[in-house]
């Protein structure tokens, strides 16, 4: 059940690993996906203004599967989405890529009360990406959220291939997306044991990539300017932390390193600035991966790719085996998850959580969205 206490700053917490589809006392059993059934959603109308609607239920078309919506994350594309900031993003728009959800009606390998985390993304198959089977980076692609209306309502229909099923708890269920994002890209930087990693920036997409490099045994360094977003990347795994604002970046990695760098950046910012750095500071043959999108062009030294013989990659979303990696960490317990979320708000106090997290975006970590 929820427990809700007083305040904005509510943590409504459902049962773990609950697989009970929650009913109202006295309300008829529902026919699930019933043509012309009707539901909740959260819309984004225009910028700065999130409302409560009613749409169409959705209906599960062959190769799909109905869920139930029970718990959504925000992250910082949703808060550029509610801003209007998000090039992306055409309105009115339903957000929610980052979900756990419920088997409604089983099908296959899935069985109705399954909980399972979901895969936001869409591949055609056709493209150069899809063809050289890196699906997570197809040309087409459309999130949940994003380029579509995504599940922050009642039901969603999702094909097989997206859900991964897991006995974890329904809170632990939605961090796993936005976690996957940084264990792709570690994977892209190939990070192995005995690398030192460096990850500029540590958000909700930075802290996968210091969990996701710790986890393969690598000694990780952190980097940011917020002392509480430091504190809970080093419970996530990282060795060492270094405020940027305060303290000397380049010094400090060179002490940290042995005067040679770290063998693998991991950009996840998104400035100019940050992408210059990661080119500047990471060790000759070292590897470069950019999550983050920088907002303007940027001007690079471009004899340093050269001189340093480095390899500059790019990492979009995520790969089934980065889904399963993550899953595997969370079974095991290894990573702070109570730490990293900051609250979790009903359905109806969910347009204002995004109005406050606007208001004041260093309060938040990361909030989530309950459908209960």
């Amino acid at each position: 059940m929820l427990k809700p206490r007083i305040g904005f700053d509510l943590q409504y917490e459902p049962a773990a690993g609950s697989v009970v589809l929650p009913n109202v006392a006295g309300e008829p059993k529902r026919r699930f996906g019933r043509r012309g059934s009707k539901m909740k959603a959260l819309q984004l109308q225009k910028p700065g203004h999130a409302s409560i609607t009613t749409i169409a239920e959705p209906v599960a078309g062959s190769g799909e599967l109905l869920l139930k919506v029970r718990m959504v994350g925000f992250c910082g594309s949703d808060l550029n989405s509610f801003r209007g900031l998000n090039p992306l993003v055409t309105f009115p728009r339903i957000p929610g890529h980052e979900v756990s959800a419920t088997v409604v009606e089983g099908h296959g390998d899935f069985a109705a009360g399954t909980n399972v985390a979901i895969s936001p993304y869409t591949s055609c198959g056709r493209c150069a990406s899809c063809l050289r089977g890196r699906p997570n980076a197809c040309q087409f692609n459309q999130t949940l959220g994003v380029q579509r209306d995504g599940a922050l309502t009642e039901f969603i229909v999702m094909p097989p291939g997206k859900l991964y099923p897991s006995r974890l708890s329904l809170k632990e269920l939605c961090i796993v997306e936005p976690l996957t994002v940084g264990f792709h890209a570690v994977a892209r930087g190939r990070v192995a044991a005995t690398d030192t990693v460096a990850v500029f920036g540590c958000g909700g997409v930075g802290l996968g990539a210091v969990a996701g490099a710790s986890a393969r045994g690598a000694r990780v360094i952190c980097i940011d300017v917020e002392d509480e977003k430091l504190l809970l990347a080093q419970a996530a795994g990282g060795a060492h932390v270094i405020n940027s604002e305060r303290e000397p970046l380049h010094k400090r990695l060179q002490e940290l390193t042995g005067g040679r760098g770290p063998d693998v950046v991991i950009e996840a910012i998104g400035s100019p600035a940050t992408f210059r750095a990661a080119v500047e500071e990471v060790a000759f043959t070292g590897r470069v991966v950019y999550i983050g999108y920088a907002k303007e062009p940027v001007s690079y030294e471009t004899k340093l790719f050269v001189q340093k013989e480095l390899d500059i990659m790019g990492s979009r979303n995520a790969l089934p085996e980065d889904f399963q990696a993550v899953i595997k960490l969370l079974e095991a317990g290894k990573f702070p998850l109570d730490q990293a979320v900051s609250v979790i708000v009903p359905f109806e106090e969910a347009g204002n959580a995004l109005h406050s997290w606007s208001e004041n975006p260093s309060k938040f970590k990361k909030i989530m969205v309950s459908l209960d």
